[in-house]
Parts: C-alpha cells; sequence; structure tokens
C-alpha cells in the first residue's frame, strides 16, 4: 500500500499500528516505572513525589512555580507532595537571589541519592533498549516521543545538531 504520488509507505498509519503504538507506550510506561515504584513506596512515596525529586534534581535552583508549569498539575498537590520531601529532608528550598518571595527547590545529600537510585534502573533500561535498536532507531524514537509532547515542552529539547554543536 504505496502512496504513489510520494512514495512513501502509510502501513504504519493503519488503525491496528496506531492502537499497537499506544499498547505498547502503556506497557513500556508499566515496566519503566515498576522498580522507581517499588523504592518509592518504602518511603511512602508514589510517582508525583518521583516527578518532583527527578525535575528538581535535573533543574537545581528552579522554582515552585517553574516546577509547577514543568509537572502541570494542581499548587495543592504540589504542595502536598513538597511538603512531605521538605520534611524528609529530600528537598530544600531557598529564597531567591533577587526576588525573596521566591522559592527555589534543590535536593539534599539525601536526595540525589534517592534520585540516583530511582533513576538507575530507568537509565539501565533505555540504554539495554537504545543498544539493542540501534541509532537510527533511537533517533526515530527521539523524533515521535517529541512529536507526542506539546509544543511548549517541545522546545525544551534542542535540535540533535545544536545539541552536538553546543558538546562539540
Amino acid at each position: 500500500m504505496t502512496d504513489i504520488k510520494s512514495g512513501v509507505n502509510l502501513l504504519f498509519l493503519r488503525e491496528e499500528e496506531l492502537r499497537q503504538g499506544i499498547e505498547l507506550l502503556y506497557f513500556a510506561y508499566r515496566d519503566f516505572t515498576a522498580e522507581p515504584d517499588a523504592i518509592l513506596a518504602e518511603y511512602g512515596f508514589g510517582r508525583a513525589h518521583h516527578r518532583v525529586v527527578y525535575f528538581v534534581g535535573r533543574n537545581a535552583g528552579t522554582t515552585v512555580s517553574e516546577l509547577l508549569g514543568t509537572l502541570r498539575i494542581t499548587k495543592q498537590s504540589l504542595s502536598r507532595v513538597l511538603s512531605q520531601l521538605l520534611r524528609e529532608g529530600i528537598i530544600v528550598q531557598k529564597p531567591g537571589l533577587r526576588d525573596r518571595r521566591q522559592r527555589l527547590l534543590e535536593l539534599t545529600p539525601k536526595g540525589i541519592e534517592l534520585e540516583r537510585v530511582l533513576t538507575e534502573s530507568q537509565r539501565a533500561r533505555f540504554a539495554r533498549a537504545y543498544r539493542e535498536a540501534g541509532a537510527e532507531a533511537v533517533e526515530g524514537f527521539r523524533k515521535v516521543m517529541l512529536e507526542l509532547i506539546n509544543e511548549t515542552d517541545r522546545r525544551r529539547f534542542p535540535s540533535r545538531g545544536a545539541e552536538l554543536r553546543k558538546r562539540g
């Protein structure tokens, strides 16, 4: 079934292929989160805690409002999770340098270790999958994932060329 005008094979757009993509994403997410979920349960934490720890770890000094924008959760939900992480010594909150009303978030050494442990199995899972799939498939996966997320969040990820130029 080739599109005669473009010469492109459109089999991947059939209903069954689209449904299979959805199912694969569900199963991948289930397995991707299973090990961290077990670790989080030991602390009495859930996936919202994991997301906060992950994004604060990746963006030390992020503000509460920036975190709200990234996670797209309510202030009430973030407040509940953040309070628990602060109480447990996972995150510290500091006033902003220019605006003392801002609350800048950072992981404590305990938080850094928790983030490392939570991410370890996920990094290993990605490394194994990337190695098995190969560079071309990895780039294809990246393109598909970028197209699945909204335009605003897509801008967070530089193009591959820009990324390589920055490193080189």
